[in-house]
């Protein structure tokens, strides 16, 4: 039986860094929402199935035009990220195989490009392994103490900026989750997880492009580079 490709969207941060009121998943680019570009992006792929993972109050989500809308499913979101990842690995444990491959991505990062998808999938099914989208490190990265004051210059040889969508077998990222949370790990992503359990997790060179709306003038962008894609 093959391999069913599942992807899982967590959507219940409230981004106080965006703004206090208004959530960016929720924000307007072309007469669509953030998260709808997003779902379609990851809809490019052959899914068996999307799990959107809401806050308990959200009563939007589940109204939206999702493409795919037969393929959706919503589970209750966490306090943090990492809950409503696990939240809707707990989900996916229920209908989906355990070595089903599962694809983590941001809800804020609509402008991820089929290519780099269609890289990170292939990489993962030929390999056998955990893949992450990520770039290198392009800028100058300085260590500041507080006062604003730099301490040193960084070395950036080794270092790469990680991105969304993540992805790994079903069990293997659901036990390294639960792993981590019992040890107090803090999670970031889960390629942390992943890390925390000994699991090897690879790289494929994802694009500048594929921007995380996370400040209001992110949003400007993020319009700016889905109307260039679309030309």
């Amino acid at each position: 039986m093959p391999t069913k490709i599942w992807a899982v969207i967590p959507a219940a941060g409230s981004g106080s860094r965006f703004s206090k009121t208004e959530l960016k998943q929720y924000q307007l680019i072309q007469e669509k929402t953030v998260i709808e570009h997003t779902v379609q992006r990851l809809n490019d792929l052959p899914l068996a199935g999307y799990v959107l993972a809401i806050s308990a109050d959200d009563d939007l989500a589940q109204t939206l035009p999702f493409s795919n809308k037969d393929k959706a499913h919503f589970c209750q979101g966490g306090k943090e990220r990492v809950d409503s990842v696990l939240n809707a690995l707990n989900y996916l444990s229920k209908i989906a195989d355990p070595n089903d491959l599962v694809l983590v991505h941001d809800a804020a990062r609509p402008c991820v490009s089929f290519e780099s998808l269609q890289q990170l999938l292939q990489t993962a099914q030929d390999k056998s392994c955990c893949v992450i989208l990520a770039v290198p490190v392009r800028d100058t990265l300085k260590q500041v103490l507080s006062g604003n004051k730099i301490e040193k210059t960084v070395s950036r040889e080794f270092l790469w900026q990680a991105q969304t969508p993540q992805i790994a077998p079903l069990s293997i990222l659901k036990n390294a989750i639960e792993q981590a949370l019992a040890d107090q790990v803090v999670i970031t992503d889960e390629a942390s997880a992943l890390e925390h359990v000994g699991v090897n997790v690879e790289v494929v060179q994802g694009r500048s492009d594929n921007i995380k709306i996370t400040y209001y003038d992110d949003l400007q962008l993020a319009k700016l580079i889905l109307q260039s894609q679309s030309h």
